[in-house]
């Protein structure tokens, strides 16, 4: 009977302090409630439609100034564009067309490829890829069977 009575007296204690800690658990405020508190902080002095708009920002997650410099952020195209058309003064009719077409579809880090000169220096050739390089230079002018087999002959030896 002293079992069933203590048993009985640690669950009432555990019921009565489960509903504290689910309070506890109540009162903290959301992420959403806490962005809300932030933003009524930052639009302080503000009214009427500057405040709807700044809070409507805010709260999803836009912040003015952010969106109206990744708005007026030039892309990397239009960079490319500012750059041809700086290279095409005094180009006109097809000839600057032709000349815009290139430039604008040319790969963007053109001028920052890397020479000749300076893959061998960054990744030494193969004696393989030496070696095709030297055969093809002699095979030139010879073609279908013949070029096949004198490739194969100067690549084996």
């Amino acid at each position: 009977m002293k079992k069933l009575v203590i048993l009985a007296a640690a669950l009432a204690a555990q019921f009565a302090l489960f509903p504290a800690h689910a309070a506890d658990e109540a009162k903290k405020p959301t992420a959403q409630q806490e962005k809300m508190k932030v933003c009524n902080e930052k639009a302080a002095g503000m009214k009427g439609d500057e405040r709807k708009k700044f809070m409507s920002d805010c709260l999803s997650a836009k912040p003015a100034a952010a969106a109206e410099a990744d708005a007026k952020a030039p892309t990397a195209q239009q960079d490319k564009m500012k750059a041809c058309n700086e290279k095409a003064t005094g180009k006109k009719g097809d000839e600057r067309k032709k000349f815009m077409s290139e430039c604008l579809s040319a790969k963007p880090a053109a001028a920052d490829a890397p020479t000749a000169d300076t893959k061998a220096e960054t990744k030494p050739a193969s004696s393989q890829q030496d070696k095709m390089k030297v055969c093809n230079e002699k095979a030139s002018g010879k073609k279908g069977d013949e070029r096949k087999k004198f490739m194969s002959e100067c690549l084996k030896g």
